[in-house]
């Protein structure tokens, strides 16, 4: 799970780094950095940092973690918010790209980051969190690196008013003509199914006998196809690689390396759906995937009714996935 969200206070997160929303001067701010200090030791800290001296906007250096339970403190000015005129998204961005820099010249192999300059400097939440998941998406295909997103706050986490109203409306709807097909066997368009007349039987058996022998022999191979086996296959078929493939569904390398020396590896249904996203799978592709590791979306589930809503509406990005996820107050697909 290279990416995860955690609700939490930023100074109790166990991580090689922790990045510190910091003043320009070295003296001692306030909310996220204020707590950074009194938890690190206050004195020893503002020695360090006076060390530094002045850091610019969208700059980052960084420190010994002193009390904290890290390695390295890294200290990031982010932009005060002035209605996005001055360069201030691109500020903020730097922010989070030169503090994963220097997490990776100190060799971390983990870094737990707030969403900066949202508090008291009054940068947009959702603007900033679309561009950090942006930062750290592109890094992660890079990088192998445990990466926090810590929030204090539910409403720090949102990409957008409008995405999340359209998803709780989608997913009530969903579950609605769902209950309906399964316990009135009705279609989504309200009428009962037609019967199956035998001339269209006759057609079918015509229509499916000029099919190519060896697309035959392919689809009847295919039957008893595991998990692993149809994993594998998609990868193949779109020209992907096995580590573009796990990083992008928010897997680490062990786990993909068990998958594929296992030709029976029994994922849970939570991986198995974190690479029907990374794999940008139609809802079909999707359910047999599932169905090859025995599972399958369950039309009272939430959690499986906003994945199903994701891949409906080609919302693969597995890190918006989670945000989504969160916020509603679900599970997340890195609770594995």
């Amino acid at each position: 799970m290279p990416f995860r969200i955690v609700r939490d206070d930023l100074t109790k997160i166990q991580a090689d780094a922790i990045v510190n929303t910091a003043n320009p001067d070295p003296v001692i701010g306030r909310v996220t950095d204020c707590a950074v200090y009194m938890t690190a030791g206050k004195e020893k800290l503002l020695k360090e940092r006076q060390k530094i001296g002045y850091i610019h906007p969208g700059q980052a250096a960084v420190t010994s973690a002193c009390d904290l339970p890290a390695k390295y403190i890294i200290h990031t000015v982010g932009p005060v918010w002035e209605g996005g005129i001055n360069g201030e998204e691109e500020i903020l961005q730097s922010c989070y790209e030169n503090c994963l820099c220097i997490a990776k010249r100190k060799r971390c192999k983990s870094i737990a980051f707030p969403l900066i300059a949202t508090g008291v400097y009054g940068f947009p939440k959702d603007l900033a969190l679309q561009i950090v998941l942006r930062v750290i998406s592109q890094f992660l295909t890079r990088e192998d690196m445990m990466i926090y997103l810590v929030v204090f706050d539910k409403t720090s986490v949102r990409i957008s008013e409008k995405l999340f109203e359209n998803i709780e409306s989608r997913i009530d709807d969903a579950y609605v003509c769902q209950k309906r097909e399964i316990e009135y066997k009705v279609s989504s368009a309200g009428n009962a199914p037609a019967p199956s007349m035998p001339q269209q039987i006759s057609v079918q058996k015509k229509s499916s006998l000029r099919l190519p022998l060896r697309r035959l022999k392919d689809l009847i191979n295919r039957k008893n196809e595991t998990f692993q086996q149809m994993l594998l296959r998609m990868i193949s078929e779109r020209g992907m690689t096995n580590a573009e493939v796990y990083k992008k569904a928010n897997q680490d390398k062990k786990l993909f390396s068990k998958i594929k020396k296992d030709i029976n590896y029994q994922p849970k249904k939570k991986t198995a759906m974190a690479f029907a996203l990374a794999l940008e799978l139609n809802l079909d592709e999707a359910k047999d995937l599932l169905a090859r590791a025995g599972y399958a979306f369950s039309p009272s589930s939430d959690f499986d009714r906003v994945i199903q809503y994701c891949i409906e509406t080609k919302e693969y990005n597995i890190y918006e996935v989670e945000v989504i996820l969160y916020d509603l107050g679900l599970e997340t697909l890195c609770n594995y």
